[in-house]
């Protein structure tokens, strides 16, 4: 089974098998989503996908089922290599952000958690 194709894109097939475990198990009570994220990840592994594949597959399916309900959304055509452009449809407001200030605040931010496989 091939995690990834010509394209650079994610097989459907196992980013719905990491969607079905996150929600499957998303309400067993852990309330730490970084033990979810490294269970998940080592669920795919059991399956023969290697590690740098799992931790795409399973950031991608968290984000997906974390953002269900927000309606906010990036614009892809309009944001370029620099600027993200977030629109939210209901509103119509459209927001500009440079892509330096999202790696300043959110992605290099000390208190950011990064979800990645930890060995114990």
């Amino acid at each position: 089974m091939e995690g990834i194709d010509e394209n650079g894109e994610v097989n459907e097939e196992l980013l719905a098998i990491a969607q079905a475990f996150l929600a499957r198990h998303e309400s067993d009570g852990l309330s730490d989503d970084q033990v979810l994220f490294c269970r998940a990840v080592k669920h795919l592994q059991g399956i023969d996908v290697p590690m740098h594949l799992a931790e795409k597959l399973v950031s991608h399916a968290y984000g997906l089922i974390k953002s269900t309900n927000d309606r906010r959304r990036l614009d892809i055509a309009a944001s370029s290599e620099t600027v993200a452009v977030v629109t939210d449809p209901a509103n119509g407001l459209t927001w500009a952000v440079p892509v330096g200030l999202i790696v300043k605040y959110i992605i290099n931010s000390p208190t950011n958690r990064k979800l990645r496989l930890v060995e114990p």
